[in-house]
């Protein structure tokens, strides 16, 4: 998960997901950390949760590559900097590592400002993402934390959990 007012909604996410029996390991950018805490996750998983940079310590050095290897990595909430990072093939912290080196498929599920969404910038990396064959879900219009009605929510959670169920079928 990445930085964004949406990331309250992840500790739900991760419910609809380990009720489902799924083995949840939860991955936050610093700028998560600010929003939700890791305990939250931790408590939910019973796994410890990976946050930050992925040189935090010597024995997390290769944590990314053993993330990556999950039946499916999603980004919920994801942010348009962590969007355009993916779509660059930076990997400066946990989430962009372990993406950058997926094996699996991976679903990314935007939340945003309706400005930052509608950037040109911004569209022109999720075509990018689409692409390379990355799963990126829609936002839905509503009311956004900045108080306007537009597009930019995160998507419904169930609909995120019935990504994650079709990838796994396929």
């Amino acid at each position: 998960m990445t930085g964004s007012i949406a990331a309250y909604k992840a500790a739900e996410l991760v419910r609809l997901m380990t009720a489902k029996k799924w083995d949840v390991w939860v991955m936050m950018t610093e700028a998560a950390t600010r929003y939700v805490g890791p305990l939250t996750f931790h408590a939910l998983t019973r796994h410890p949760v990976s946050a930050g940079r992925c040189e935090a310590a010597p024995s997390e050095a290769f944590q990314h590559l053993d993330l990556s290897s999950a039946d499916a990595v999603v980004i919920a909430p994801c942010t348009a900097n962590v969007l355009a990072k993916i779509a660059c093939g930076l990997a400066d912290d946990i989430v962009t590592a372990t993406v950058l080196a997926a094996a699996g498929p991976v679903i990314v599920a935007p939340a945003m400002n309706e400005r930052m969404w509608q950037n040109p910038a911004t569209q022109a990396n999720v075509q990018t993402l689409k692409s390379r064959g990355l799963h990126v879900l829609d936002v839905e219009r509503g009311e956004l934390a900045c108080g306007v009605l537009g597009a930019g929510r995160l998507c419904a959670l169930e609909l995120i959990v019935e990504a994650v169920e079709k990838v796994l079928r396929a």
